[in-house]
């Protein structure tokens, strides 16, 4: 792995670890919730679940078909790299100067409330659905395959991915278990800081991805 692709692997983790549907929805999980651990450990589950099985199969149906044989990217990656950055710089750019939609924001609560109430299958579904990375899930696929990997390097790669973006969740399932009250006092309080300040930060580390999609691909078509 070269320090471009490291680069741009780290900030794809971070960016999908960051997101503002995935974060809110699983703090939603938690705080809706009347059994917030278990709750969270199942919806955690649906997102790991379903998230690992997309890096198994790509281990084997992608592998290493997007890496070089030089420190340079192949054209058609090195085109991709430009697309991916341009859809990035267009999605960031208009959604981090436009305000969080209440109606939005109520939906998603609407949905959660349904979900905390649901039988234990509805919400390892709802976590497959709701807390994957969804639209990194393709660049994290291209990032990993350019890195030369061994179908065994692949899925490893992939697993350090689906922990970095489920880390949150993580972080306040592992904090729910060793002192409850405290945390879901916390994750009220986080709750509101998600609608004021995660969907900015989310986005700046979208547009950072982006320069660095821009760059290597840049990289590629001018080598």
């Amino acid at each position: 792995m070269n320090a471009a692709n490291g680069s741009e692997l780290v900030l794809v983790s971070l960016a999908a670890m960051m997101s503002p549907t995935t974060l809110t929805f699983s703090v939603l999980a938690l705080v809706l919730a009347d059994r917030p651990f278990r709750t969270g450990l199942l919806f955690f589950f649906g997102a790991f679940g379903a998230t690992v099985a997309i890096g198994v199969i790509a281990a084997f149906v992608i592998g290493d078909v997007a890496s070089s044989s030089t420190s340079t990217p192949k054209t058609r990656v090195a085109v991709l790299d430009v697309v991916l950055a341009v859809i990035l710089f267009v999605f960031a750019g208009r959604r981090i100067r436009r305000p969080v939609d209440p109606k939005t924001t109520q939906s998603m609560i609407d949905k959660m409330s349904a979900v905390a109430s649901s039988p234990a299958i509805a919400v390892v579904g709802a976590g497959a659905m709701l807390a994957n990375p969804g639209g990194f899930i393709p660049i994290a696929l291209k990032t990993i395959s350019e890195t030369h990997p061994t179908s065994a390097e692949y899925i490893a790669e992939w697993v350090a991915f689906t922990i970095a973006a489920l880390l949150p969740l993580i972080v306040a399932l592992v904090l729910l278990a060793v002192a409850d009250e405290w945390t879901e006092r916390l994750l009220g309080r986080i709750r509101g800081w998600l609608e004021r300040r995660a969907v900015t930060i989310g986005y700046v580390i979208v547009l950072l991805l982006a320069i660095a999609l821009m760059r290597n691909g840049i990289s590629g078509l001018t080598s």
